[in-house]
Formats: structure tokens, C-alpha cells, sequence
């Protein structure tokens, strides 16, 4: 009789587990977007909204995000609170990068001509709205191409 031998993946996840255990993301998943379409935050008029100024919904939304994860983010490091898996939940120092802003501009242009930011493309092909597959197919084909030429770019 043969010894198996089961690799553990990231968090410590065999392959049995990594579906059932993968679940619970797929439901918060299905909430969000179900908040997203609810809110309007997925609305391609809300997003043209916010981008020409007209509208404080979306910056008021965004504002609430920024704001609950900062109070989570010192919660987090004032509690030690850990992951799902018992891990530590790490902070790590950044520095600024002239690719950042570069990337920025890349993603807010991508963003106001769309109507759409990768998150919520999902939400809006649920949504019944199959033209932002076109949307969703130029995220995947940017990020392949981020990944040919991240050496030859700045960071």
C-alpha cells in the first residue's frame, strides 16, 4: 500500500479542504455584490457621476470604505486580532513609487471610461449588463500584459 502524501497549500489548506473552505468568500463575494447593485455603487451613471464632479454618492461611499478600514486596521493592531487560520495579520511598510502613480492614472482612466473598476465588472455581468465582459476581458489582458512587462517598467 502506497503512503500519500497531501501537500498543504497557503494557510495551511490541503487540497480537500480548499473548496468548502474557500465558501465562505464566495458568500461574502455574493453579498458584496449584491450591496454594490443595491447601492449604486456599480451604477456606470453614478461613476460618470462622480468623475464629472456632479455627485458626492460615490465619493461619500468611498470616504465611509477609507474610513472603516482605518478604524479596522487599528483594531486589528491594537487587539492583535488573527486571521480565520490563527495567523498573525501583518502590516508591512510601503515607500513611495513613481510606478504607483503611473499605475494610478492607468486604473482612474480605465475606471471614468468604463464606468466600471475590476470589482464591480462582476456584479454588472450578473446584473444583466454582458457588455462589461468586453470590460472584464481588458482587465485580464492588462494584467497579463502587466505581468510580460513588469521588468522593462518602472516600480
Amino acid at each position: 500500500m502506497e503512503n500519500i502524501i497531501i501537500e498543504e497549500g497557503k494557510n495551511n489548506q490541503t487540497a480537500g479542504e480548499t473548496f468548502v473552505s474557500n465558501l465562505k468568500y464566495i458568500l461574502v463575494g455574493v453579498f458584496f455584490g449584491i450591496v454594490f447593485v443595491k447601492s449604486e455603487v456599480v451604477s456606470w451613471f453614478r461613476i460618470q457621476e462622480m468623475f464629472r464632479l456632479d455627485s458626492f454618492h460615490m465619493y461619500g461611499v468611498i470616504g465611509t470604505a477609507v474610513v472603516v478600514a482605518t478604524i479596522s486596521t487599528v483594531i486589528i493592531k491594537f487587539f492583535k486580532i488573527k486571521t480565520l487560520q490563527g495567523e498573525d495579520v501583518v502590516f508591512s511598510k510601503s515607500r513611495f513609487q513613481k510606478g504607483n502613480v503611473i499605475g494610478g492614472l492607468l486604473f482612474g482612466f480605465g475606471w471614468a471610461l468604463t464606468g466600471a473598476c475590476p470589482g464591480p465588472i462582476y456584479g454588472l455581468i450578473g446584473s444583466g449588463f454582458p457588455v462589461f465582459i468586453v470590460a472584464l476581458a481588458s482587465a485580464v489582458l492588462g494584467t497579463f500584459a502587466y505581468g510580460v512587462l513588469k521588468d522593462k517598467i518602472p516600480h
